[in-house]
């Protein structure tokens, strides 16, 4: 049987884990040398190649002097941790890669902590050392007092270092010493990298660690083997974590992993990686096994989310012109869909039966499954984020979710950064230059203050600052943060906008509409200079006389519109407003569209 390595590469977002692994695929003859292959291989998804960020975690393996080794390229953004947390079950090392200029990040530590957890040894991947502000061995030290803070154990602290440059293709046991391949990476992992050591005597069992749907072979469960092996046809059952029967079935079909391919195969052993078709209701968490098994695999537990957001049915006077897929019948299905290969979202049904509480991890997670409805035809309206209070069980207080965010900004903007944080209620822990005339300052921040805070923060650094979040703990509530301080432009007719009328609110605030836009009574279409909410009319035209004005009334020039990404539009809107989603446009719009439900609804509010 083929000797087997199963190793996980985790890192921080962006430094460099796909193109490790393209490169691993290249060199091992994955590719004919004349094959088309687009860059970044792994990252398959549309979303994840125009972000540049890997979102689901994926399989692959590579040969090498007749050992294959399975590879996990995992997600390196804290709000797709819980992807990253299951598939560490599935293997038996793990790269940990670490750019050589910014060293350890958050996102770093996040993972790295899961895998120490669960006792195991990582080698450490120092890449992009061919950069001009590479610090190799200071970043070698970071790495090692990380791992010390971490309760990293004496063998996982004697960790192997290799530096690379995955965009160049090489790496080297010292920075200096540069190759033309990467020889030696695939050498320290073969010695430093256990082979499993299941039980192949035993009955089979495998815990679901990765659930997707296919249209020829319906669900497809993949995970590691624990004990015994598999065959196609080969009758198995399903288990959920306390043991319950979930189904019985067959194995229709047994997939393993080659290259960028899924093969299929007619047998697997304990170790191996493989995906198993045939199931109708096993998802991921559960233990497929022999129907001789009882008791179920341990499953990791997944940390809990810290942010909901409210989906529901488009009741705009603009509803179903745009989208295909309106009823609350196919979003609760979509949702239901998502939540069972996601074990990172929860959702749950509300009082309306047109709307739906679904929580994550952070806005990015809930942002990329919002868009990824939106392409598949879906229309629907999403309120503004909120974090998730948990009562505290020994004192009763009502606790929030803290993360730590570490801002990299050059020293100018640092001043204006820390004011802008401390408003919101952080707290700062740590402030340090980090070289090139940048600080790098660490702040516990209530996750409500965080919240549409992206955009502020770009604009005060000029563009130039990087911030990085994750979940810490949660703490007492902070108390009241101050929200947005202007008021919205509401538009209180249907229609068309009107370049005259557009051109006539311009002294009263910003436009997010152009001339020509559609619109309806009750939908924002500009944000007030001033507080408090201001109804307008955008459809009013200029009345027609027979006196030619001496101005040149035809050349009126607007302002461009303010045009909002999803992700802004979610952090803009109040508690009293949505984002109205189709696949062509994004509107924001008032709850109540009917001004007189608004006073009433406002009213209340300030009665409670």
């Amino acid at each position: 049987m083929t000797q087997l390595r199963n190793i996980a590469i985790i890192a921080h977002v962006d430094h460099g884990k796909t193109t490790l692994v393209d490169q691993l695929l290249r060199q091992s003859g994955a590719f004919r040398d004349n094959q088309q292959v687009a860059e970044r291989a792994m990252d398959s998804n549309d979303l994840e190649r125009e972000r540049g960020i890997t979102i689901l975690a994926k399989c692959t393996s590579v040969e090498r002097d007749g050992v294959r080794i399975n590879i996990v390229d995992t997600p390196g953004h804290a709000d797709f941790g819980g992807e990253v947390e299951r598939i560490l079950s599935m293997v038996d090392g793990v790269l940990l890669l670490v750019d050589a200029a910014e060293g350890a990040m958050p996102q770093t530590k996040f993972v790295t902590t899961k895998a120490l957890q669960i006792g195991l040894k990582p080698i450490l991947v120092i890449n992009k050392v061919d950069k001009p502000d590479a610090r190799p061995f200071e970043v070698q030290d970071e790495v090692f007092d990380l791992f010390s803070v971490l309760d990293a154990s004496d063998e996982q602290l004697d960790f192997p270092t290799v530096f690379a440059s995955a965009k160049q293709g090489w790496a080297a046991m010292e920075p200096d010493d540069e190759t033309d391949n990467m020889d030696v990476l695939f050498d320290v992992i073969l010695n430093h990298v256990q082979p499993p050591v299941e039980e192949a005597t035993g009955p089979f069992s495998m815990l679901v660690t990765m659930l997707d749907a296919n249209p020829f072979l319906g669900r497809v469960l993949t995970g590691r083997i624990h004990s015994g092996t598999v065959k196609v046809n080969t009758p198995v059952r399903a288990l959920s974590r306390d043991g319950t029967v979930i189904e019985t079935g067959r194995i229709s079909k047994l997939l393993s992993f080659r290259d960028l391919e899924r093969v299929p195969v007619d047998e697997a052993g304990a170790g191996d990686l493989v995906a198993i078709a045939g199931l109708t209701k096993a998802t991921v968490a559960d233990t497929l096994c022999d129907p001789a098994v009882t008791e179920a695999l341990a499953a990791t537990p997944i940390d809990p989310p810290t942010l909901a957001m409210t989906f529901s049915v488009n009741d705009s006077p603009l509803a179903g012109t745009e989208g295909t897929k309106v009823t609350s019948r196919v979003i609760r299905d979509r949702l239901l869909r998502e939540a069972e290969g996601n074990v990172a979202i929860r959702i749950t049904e509300t009082d309306s039966k047109d709307a739906f509480d679904v929580a994550g991890r952070g806005e990015l997670q809930l942002g990329v499954l919002i868009e990824t409805m939106r392409r598949e035809g879906f229309e629907l309206s999403v309120s503004r984020p909120r974090v998730l209070f948990m009562d505290d069980p020994e004192t009763g207080k009502l606790m929030e979710p803290v993360e730590e965010a570490v801002v990299d900004v050059d020293e100018e903007y640092a001043g204006v950064v820390v004011e802008s944080m401390s408003t919101r209620k952080a707290e700062m822990q740590e402030m340090r230059p980090v070289g090139g005339g940048k600080v790098r300052i660490t702040f516990l921040a209530p996750s409500r203050g965080l919240i549409g805070y992206h955009g502020q923060f770009l604009t005060e650094t000029r563009g130039t600052g990087i911030m990085n979040r994750v979940f810490h703990s949660y703490v007492e509530t902070k108390g009241a943060i101050a929200g947005r301080r202007n008021g919205v432009l509401i538009s209180n007719s249907p229609g068309k906008t009107v370049a005259y009328s557009l051109w006539n609110l311009e002294e009263r605030g910003t436009m997010f509409v152009g001339s020509g836009a559609k619109a309806y009574a009750g939908m924002i279409i500009g944000e007030n200079n001033r507080p408090g909410d201001l109804e307008v009319n955008p459809m009013k035209a200029k009345q027609l006389t027979n006196i030619r004005a001496s101005g040149t009334d035809e050349n009126i020039r607007l302002t461009p519109p303010r045009k909002m990404s999803l992700e802004q539009a979610l952090a803009y809107i109040g508690s009293d407003e949505l984002v109205e989603i189709t696949p062509e446009t994004i509107r924001l719009r008032k709850y109540h569209l009917d001004p007189h439900e608004r006073k009433r609804a406002s009213r209340a509010e300030s009665a409670a």
